[in-house]
């Protein structure tokens, strides 16, 4: 079993940074593929970045690509997303989840662990 933690988040003016971070307790996080996530009132949530176990494969919503990042450090058990040139529209939570094959995955219905959520705020 996996336990997620995300941190990170906050209120940032617009064309700002911040990172988030995603720590897991339990066994095998070097094992899980990890992603990110917003919530989608009605729908399946949506999709921000992924990565693999070994990190070695990145995956990211054409709305972030350029300006968000995502890693990993296994052996800190944490997962990272850095968000560059912030927009009001990135205003969100933000949730971290672990996908039990290890490929990292847009779709949310892959992954089995969630964490409970960071607050992301982008002021104009």
């Amino acid at each position: 079993q996996v336990q997620l933690v995300e941190s990170g988040g906050g209120l940032v003016q617009s064309g700002g940074s911040l990172r988030l971070s995603c720590a897991a307790s339990g066994r095998s996080f070097s094992t899980y593929g990890m992603g990110w996530f917003l919530p989608a009132p009605g729908k399946e949530r949506e999709f921000v970045a992924a990565i693999s176990w070994s990190g070695s494969r990145t995956y990211y919503a054409d709305s972030v690509k350029g300006r968000f990042t995502i890693s990993r450090d296994n052996a800190k058990n944490t997962a990272y997303l850095q968000m560059n040139s912030l927009k009001p529209e990135d205003t969100a939570v933000y949730y971290c989840a672990g996908d039990l094959m290890g490929w990292g995955s847009v779709d949310d219905v892959q992954y089995e662990h969630w964490g409970q959520g960071t607050q992301v705020t982008v002021s104009s």
